[in-house]
């Protein structure tokens, strides 16, 4: 369903497990950039009541998970630390080259559906590979939210794109290009590391 070209190397949950409390903290931080992004849509893009609506209940959905997340932090007794840069999405926004109001916010979409991707892809990993039976489950349920979200995302970039560009070409060249940028990623203590 996701479409990914690389999977995730089934060893990062290695690396995960061993430092559950760094996933747990980047991850916290990852809905909270996920609620700040929506709520840009927000603000940027007014004129699409649809996408308005959409991004109003995805801000409130993403601090949902991001308390859950702080309480699973929490109840291990550990503490959340600072927030770090993602160099994934630093890497995935180079494919961009900007161009017009609608194209932009076509890129933007697309970005957030190709980062909503592969934190499914990986919240899978984890759900199947952590020992833990309570992550195993938590892991699990916010997969599906994901796949949620990344299908919401990439409708929204067919619907507004669809008139003036090939939104579907546009998203496979990405997919190629998120195969090469993933190859660099894999061996952090981070959701997208």
């Amino acid at each position: 369903m996701l479409r990914l070209k690389l999977p995730t190397d089934p060893r990062w949950v290695d690396i995960a497990e061993k430092n559950i409390s760094e996933i747990l903290t980047d991850h916290a931080y990852c809905e909270q950039k996920a609620a700040s992004s929506a709520i840009s849509f927000i603000v940027q893009y007014p004129e699409y009541p649809e996408l308005v609506d959409a991004m109003a209940a995805l801000a409130k959905e993403e601090m949902e998970h991001f308390e859950m997340v702080h309480d699973q932090i929490k109840k291990r007794g550990y503490e959340l630390g600072r927030e770090r840069k993602d160099s994934y999405v630093a890497e995935l926004r180079k494919f961009f080259k900007g161009g017009d109001r609608i194209r932009q916010l076509v890129d933007s979409l697309l970005l957030a559906a190709m980062i909503e991707a592969r934190s499914c892809e990986r919240f899978r990993v984890l759900s199947e590979g952590l020992d833990e039976p309570e992550l195993k489950e938590f892991y699990a349920d916010l997969m599906k939210s994901e796949a949620m979200h990344y299908t919401m995302f990439l409708k929204f970039a067919r619907t507004i794109g669809g008139s003036i560009l090939n939104v579907d070409k546009k998203w496979n060249d990405f997919l190629d290009y998120e195969a090469i940028v993933i190859q660099e990623f894999g061996a952090k203590k981070e959701i997208h590391g």
